[in-house]
């Protein structure tokens, strides 16, 4: 007699055993049961292909495992590239701007600046204090005027120029009438200065307290050039001078106010 398949566990028993001695399921009649040809009554698999398709399986997973990791590294790879190729083109366009160098100063040394130290060395400076006299004979400087070192005395410089005086008056008068009148005498004043301008050598001005310095002035003889007004009267300062190298304070005596009367009246 061939063995019968238990059809809980598919071992082999004997046809006349009632229980299947490995799992105890019931005996089965053999004449209501068409067993098939791989042994199993309940048309299922057989347990020993039970491994097989496990194992399977497990290799399915890990191809699956294994394409998911690649294609991960690939996108990575492929990232990484793009911000490599970016930086490159960052990079290259940076290096591509052209590059602003500034040259370092040159040091100039001293020597070149010797002969003006000695040049300076060399000149004269003129300090005055010009002051004039009211009639009740005090003196008080004289602010914010300008006076010059003329190469001429001024009237000389006027006569050579061929300026004629204002009528009745001496060329140094005129010049007072001039400032104390400027728009009666407009000919007269601009005439006098352009000729007196072509024979400045150096000039300074009064400042807030009466004092005026001259620097940088070549050792010579010169003439002191300088006017004020003062309502209707005026002064002019209009004498030789010696400057030497150094200092030369000019002992000014107070020049006297002019006063001239209104030829309108």
């Amino acid at each position: 007699m061939s063995p019968l398949h238990c059809p809980k566990c598919g071992r082999d028993r004997s046809q006349n055993a009632r229980t299947c001695p490995n799992c105890g399921c019931q005996a089965i009649d053999s004449s209501s049961v068409t067993i098939p040809e791989n042994g199993r009554a309940d048309g299922g698999f057989p347990g020993w292909t039970l491994l097989p398709i496990g194992m399977l399986a497990v290799i399915l997973l890990m191809l699956v495992f294994v394409l998911v990791k690649r294609n991960e590294e690939i996108n990575a790879s492929q990232v990484a590239t793009l911000d490599v190729s970016a930086n490159q083109e960052t990079i290259t366009t940076r290096t591509s701007e052209p590059i602003a160098i500034k040259a370092l100063p040159i040091p100039i040394s001293a020597p070149p600046m010797q002969p003006a130290v000695a040049e300076t060395r060399n000149k004269g400076k003129v300090a005055l204090v010009p002051k004039v006299s009211s009639r009740n004979g005090s003196a008080r400087v004289v602010r914010n005027e300008k006076f010059y070192l003329l190469d001429q005395e001024v009237e000389a410089i006027l006569s050579a120029a061929g300026v004629k005086p204002i009528d009745g008056h001496s060329l140094k008068d005129s010049l007072g009438m001039s400032i104390v009148f400027p728009d009666r005498y407009r000919d007269f004043n601009h005439a006098a200065l352009d000729a007196i301008q072509k024979h400045i050598k150096y000039s300074g001005k009064t400042d807030g307290f009466g004092k005026a310095q001259l620097n940088g002035i070549e050792p010579d003889g010169y003439f002191l050039f300088g006017m004020t007004r003062s309502g209707q009267s005026f002064s002019v300062w209009n004498s030789p001078v010696s400057v030497e190298i150094g200092e030369n304070i000019l002992n000014l005596a107070p020049q006297t106010l002019t006063e001239i009367q209104d030829p309108a009246g």
